[in-house]
């Protein structure tokens, strides 16, 4: 058959299955894998332009390398705290030494269990991110913390993913030599292009910037470029394609170079996934299906765990933890990338690229419905979580009955400051109530009277002394922990008053509905100030610098 039709018919299948997953809430990269299963040589093996496909291999991983580096800017790693930065390396280095202990009990030999162990210790990036979104979670607590840590996850697995591409397969003294000089070679070879790139890329990059198809051409000539003269140097095509995108990154043009290229990405990550998905040897089925679900138990079981007991320890709620915990509890991407490399290496057999792309199907599908519907699984594990608590929580008890709140405020973070300081103009007794620990921290800092608590926790809203008080603020955007506050406050306290945010209209009248006293919408009210300022300035453009001058120095005095 003609690698044409070939491809056309590999294209539509795909299309096919991957919206069967789309109907069935999972990622598409569940459908190519199977759609590879599917036309793969175990299966209906009508694809048999393997060969000539086969050119494609390494160029594939090298463009998804160059951008997977296009997105890991350096400078974004001042933003990782230590919560993501221990939360991420923790959960890698236990799974990894669970997973590595428990190939060696099957039988496996070390270098295979490290490569395993590794590969099911990373998370994908791209799945929860997709999820979050979806969800509308990616702004809530325990979104921006795994997001934070699946960060650190990635550049982790980057890390060993150079390594792997690039140590030769020798062993015993070789390997230690091979190593030493590979950092010291990597080390100078990258000093040397973070100078050009520093001074020589941004003028370039401005100049081809000026043509949208110009710009693109750059781009792949700069990766594909970089990959190789360093493939010429000594280093694997890879981590040049890497090291490509990660330089790039820090152009003030790499958004628009990342838009331009993705078309390119998406078709990458289509072949590289049906080609792995045509490797499963579907006749040793049998006998990867035990393997595959005791290394899945602990991806969709045992890294949920280790999230929640890290962050329990490092003070996070226990919904806010296990909620993050759930994000990890699938393989990543890059462990496909891993696992093909130490395939290409002759690291591992194909029976372990088998095994390793079946745990990555169970765990993906598995992960997806975690994450979709935790809000439903919590209440039923709630209580079974307190097992692996290292750190109880303490009661508030004796806090609220000495303070007696007149004002509890819910939230600190984003515009809770505002909140606070009216309540001070008051003169009234107040308490700031937040999950998060870096604004206790600041809440600690600024001597605010603060109760480290969850909103969504009945128990604790009950021990808080929720209905004595005399004005309620939440400042947080989930609806269900507002709806939750109206209907607890409303039920014993009539004539107080309860101020939620929304940021949409059915939610805000389903909060009104309930008994709140006023709903905050930021954007309808930012939006209906900015209106009414066009209709009162008109083309003044020195009345809209004077709005501007007093919106800066409020900012000013809240960050101080």
């Amino acid at each position: 058959m003609h690698l044409f039709i070939e491809l056309s018919l590999l294209i539509v299948i795909a299309l096919i299955i991957a919206s069967v997953m789309k109907v069935l809430r999972q990622p598409l990269i569940v459908g190519y894998i199977l759609t590879g299963i599917l036309v793969g040589p175990f299966a209906l093996n009508f694809f048999h332009s393997t060969e000539s496909i086969h050119i494609f291999s390494e160029l594939k991983i090298a463009i998804l390398l160059f951008i997977v580096g296009l997105s890991l800017n350096p400078l974004i790693f001042r933003e990782v705290g230590k919560t993501t930065l221990l939360t991420g390396l923790g959960q890698v280095f236990f799974t990894s030494g669970i997973g590595y202990a428990i190939m060696q009990l099957m039988g496996f030999d070390a270098i295979t269990s490290l490569y395993v162990a590794l590969a099911i210790s990373f998370s994908s990036t791209i799945i929860v991110l997709k999820i979050l979104t979806d969800k509308g979670d990616l702004n809530k607590l325990y979104g921006r913390v795994s997001v934070g840590f699946l960060l650190v996850q990635d550049v982790a697995a980057i890390i060993v993913l150079l390594i792997v591409s690039t140590i030769p397969r020798v062993t015993g003294e070789s390997l230690s030599a091979a190593v030493a000089l590979l950092f010291l070679k990597g080390f100078a070879i990258t000093a040397l292009i973070y100078i050009i790139g520093k001074r020589v890329l941004p003028r370039i990059s401005k100049f081809f910037a000026s043509s949208q198809e110009l710009l693109f051409l750059f781009s792949l000539a700069w990766g594909l470029g970089l990959a190789s003269l360093f493939y010429s140097l000594g280093f694997s095509i890879e981590v040049g394609a890497l090291i490509a995108g990660v330089l790039l990154s820090v152009s003030p043009f790499s958004y628009e170079i990342s838009s331009r290229i993705k078309p390119l990405r998406d078709f990458f990550v289509l072949l590289f996934f049906i080609m792995f998905g045509t490797q499963i040897m579907l006749t040793e089925l049998p006998s990867l299906i035990g393997p595959a679900l005791v290394l899945s138990t602990i991806v969709l079981l045992g890294n949920p765990l280790i999230i929640f007991v890290i962050m329990n320890v490092l003070g996070y709620k226990r919904k806010t933890s296990i909620m993050a915990g759930f994000t990890v509890a699938q393989v990543s991407e890059l462990s496909l990338i891993l696992i093909s490399i130490g395939f290409a290496s002759g690291h591992v057999s194909a029976y372990i690229v088998s095994l390793v792309t079946l745990v990555c199907i169970i765990t993906i599908c598995g992960s997806t419905y975690l994450m979709l519907f935790a809000d439903t699984i919590y209440p039923q594990i709630h209580r079974l979580l307190g097992i692996f608590e290292l750190r109880k929580k303490r009661s508030v008890q004796q806090m609220t009955k000495e303070q007696h709140p007149e004002i509890i405020i819910f939230g600190y973070d984003r515009v809770g400051s505002d909140f606070v300081y009216a309540a001070e103009q008051l003169k009234k007794q107040y308490i700031v109530v937040d999950f998060n620990p870096r604004s206790i921290q600041k809440l600690k800092e600024n001597n605010i009277p603060y109760e480290y608590g969850d909103a969504e926790d009945v128990d604790f809203l009950q021990d808080l002394g929720l209905n004595n008080a005399e004005m309620i603020i939440s400042t947080l955007p989930d609806f269900n922990a507002n709806m939750l506050l109206v209907q607890m406050y409303r039920k014993d306290n009539q004539k107080g008053i309860i101020m939620v945010l929304s940021h949409d209209v059915e939610h805000a009248e389903a909060l009104y509905k309930a008994g709140a006293t006023y709903v905050v919408m930021p954007h309808y009210l930012g939006a209906h100030y900015a209106s009414s300022m066009i209709s009162r300035f008109g083309f003044n453009s020195f009345e809209f610098e004077e709005e501007r001058n007093k919106h800066l120095q409020h900012l000013a005095q809240r960050q101080s």
